[in-house]
């Protein structure tokens, strides 16, 4: 076990450009390996996550060059050349990775059993299990809500119109990965936009995609041409560089090559909103998305309401805009996000939490909490709980309190962004790793 010294770091100045997106590295390497030809992957996030989804698909039988580096050719064995995995596929911490293997895999003509670590196991699959039912797969998950161990027992599924419950982009991609397999059209309906990762890159690879507003369908049988996806770097990383910039004393920091998709940009939207000085410069389209860089500086904070149809498109920042919150004048409220109760932790216990420990004032509530600013942060013992993002949020909260901050479980920030110790370090913010 490792454990996260933060020291406070008034001034920060530099350049980074962060680790590849998470979202897009996981679905290029899926859909390379489904896909007919071959599909080259530049900037593969090289986190466990990512990882561990690239190996479940070589198990199957997938040729990856360059698996462990950030430049990989997938050798695609069409749609349903996958072979049955000789062991379970042991998918370590990627709730991400697990569920949109469910929705593949679903298309398969034999059965495959997914586990992971100790937390993945707590987290609802059931998400999916419902769906894939509808569409004639049966799965078989532990408990009623089908945590993993859970075997998806492939075979031909046929197509549905699915309203789902809660706006989530991996409920959303299994829902269509299975889709490629049925004859006719998938169609998912959301109540608010998720991510939009998977119906671009289908796009991209050649099916028939169709989106209009919070619908997405797509047509089946596909079939998916290998090609080139440049993956940029992840908005969620580069967000704890931002938020660093924005809380420091002086400050000036450039976010470079970072995904400007809009499913993702609610964090930039919302610092907006509270008055941060914050510019997008040198805006590219890569890929279907869309890239650029980030220009942050330090900045007085007003509170804001974050709620709605707008916490899908931040949902992983919010532990760290309930930092930031600490330092803006007024009340922040947040609301509808008890999505983070399931998650690698519940951040939202483990954020209020940890912002309590750090001398702030926060009530914690169903979903969401209200944090009362501005605080001055104190030094504190923390424990991650095990979650890379509370990790990284509360790294940052450190460099703005009056001692050293120590946050335990600092190894599970390798799951994605295995370079964020030493890219904070690039900027001038004192934090360092050792083991506990």
């Amino acid at each position: 076990m490792s454990v996260l010294r933060v020291s406070p770091s008034r001034a920060l100045a530099g350049e980074i450009t962060p680790a590849g997106d998470k979202s897009i590295s996981h679905r290029a390497v899926i859909l390379g390996a489904i896909a007919e030809g071959d599909t080259q992957v530049t900037g593969f996030l090289q986190g466990e996550d990512t990882l561990n989804t690239a190996r479940a698909l070589a198990a199957m039988g997938v040729r990856i060059d360059g698996l462990g580096t950030p430049e990989m050719r997938v050798h695609g064995v069409g749609l349903r050349g996958l072979q049955p995995p000789p062991n379970q596929l042991d998918m370590g911490n990627s709730g991400t990775g697990l569920r949109l293997l469910m929705g593949v895999l679903a298309g398969q003509g034999f059965s495959t059993t997914l586990v992971g670590d100790a937390s993945l196991s707590k987290r609802p699959m059931d998400r999916i299990a419902v769906p894939l039912g509808q569409m004639g797969i049966r799965v078989e998950g532990q408990g009623e809500k089908c945590a993993p161990p859970v075997t998806v027992h492939g075979g031909k599924p046929r197509p549905i119109e699915y309203h789902s419950l809660v706006a989530s982009a991996q409920v959303k991609s299994a829902v269509l990965l299975a889709g490629l397999y049925a004859g006719g059209t998938t169609r998912v309906v959301e109540p608010a936009l998720s991510r939009d990762h998977t119906e671009r890159m289908l796009a991209a690879f050649g099916a028939d995609v169709s989106r209009e507003g919070c619908e997405v369908s797509v047509s089946g049988v596909a079939r998916l041409s290998g090609r080139l996806v440049n993956v940029p770097g992840d908005t969620s990383s580069g967000a704890y560089f931002i938020a660093a910039a924005v809380l420091c004393d002086v400050a000036q920091v450039v976010v470079h090559n970072t995904l400007l998709n809009p499913t993702r940009t609610g964090l930039l939207t919302v610092l907006d909103r509270m008055g941060a000085d914050i510019t997008r410069e040198n805006e590219t389209s890569q890929t279907g998305e869309t890239v650029g860089s980030i220009r942050a500086r330090t900045s007085a904070l007003r509170a804001t309401r974050i709620a709605g149809d707008e916490i899908p498109s931040l949902i992983d920042e919010l532990p760290l805009l309930a930092v930031l919150a600490t330092q803006a004048d007024g009340s922040t409220e947040i609301r509808d996000a008890a999505e983070l109760r399931v998650k690698e932790s519940d951040r939202l216990a483990v954020t209020a939490r940890c912002l309590e420990a750090m001398g702030a004032t926060v009530e914690e509530l169903p979903d969401g909490m209200i944090i009362h600013g501005p605080t001055e942060l104190r030094n504190a013992a923390l424990d991650s709980q095990g979650d890379h993002r509370i990790a990284m949020s509360f790294a940052v909260a450190g460099l703005i309190a009056d001692g050293q901050t120590t946050i335990t479980g600092a190894e599970y920030v390798h799951t994605s962004f295995p370079g964020f110790v030493r890219a904070m370090r690039s900027i001038g913010a004192d934090v360092e790793e050792a083991q506990s």
